[in-house]
C-alpha cells in the first residue's frame, strides 16, 4: 500500500497539480494586496463625495503589500527546493536497475534459436 501510495503522490501530475496549487494560492495573495493595500487606497482618494481631509497617503500599506511578495517568493523558494529533493529522488530510483523477467514468448523464441543454431552445426 505504501508503495502504491508514493506512486501515486510523486506521479508527475499530481505534483505538478500540487505545486500549481500552492504558488496559485501565493499568487492569489499578492494580487489581493496589491488591490486591498495599493489600489483601493488611491481610489478613495479620487472617489467622488469622499471626505478627503481624513485621507492621506499613510493609507497606502505598501509594506504590506512588499511582505506579501516576500511571503511569495519564501513560498516559492520552499517549493523549488522541495521539488529538487523530489526530482533527486526520482532520478535514483530510475537509475535502479529494473529486473526483467522475460515472458513465455521470449522464452520460447530463445528455445527455437538454440535449436536452429544446433541444426546448423550438425
Amino acid at each position: 500500500m505504501w508503495n502504491e501510495f508514493k506512486k501515486f503522490a510523486f506521479k508527475g501530475n499530481v505534483l505538478d497539480l500540487a505545486i500549481g496549487v500552492i504558488i496559485g494560492a501565493a499568487f492569489g495573495k499578492i494580487v489581493s494586496s496589491l488591490v486591498d493595500d495599493i489600489i483601493m487606497p488611491v481610489v478613495g482618494l479620487l472617489a467622488i463625495g469622499k471626505d478627503f481631509s481624513e485621507l492621506s497617503y499613510k493609507a497606502i500599506k505598501y509594506g504590506a503589500f512588499l511582505q506579501t511578495i516576500i511571503d511569495f517568493f519564501i513560498t516559492a523558494f520552499a517549493i523549488f527546493i522541495f521539488v529538487k529533493i523530489i526530482t533527486r529522488y526520482r532520478k535514483k530510483e530510475e537509475a535502479k536497475p529494473a529486473t526483467l523477467v522475460p515472458d513465455a514468448k521470449e522464452e520460447l523464441l530463445k528455445e527455437i534459436r538454440d535449436l536452429l543454431r544446433e541444426k546448423k552445426e550438425l
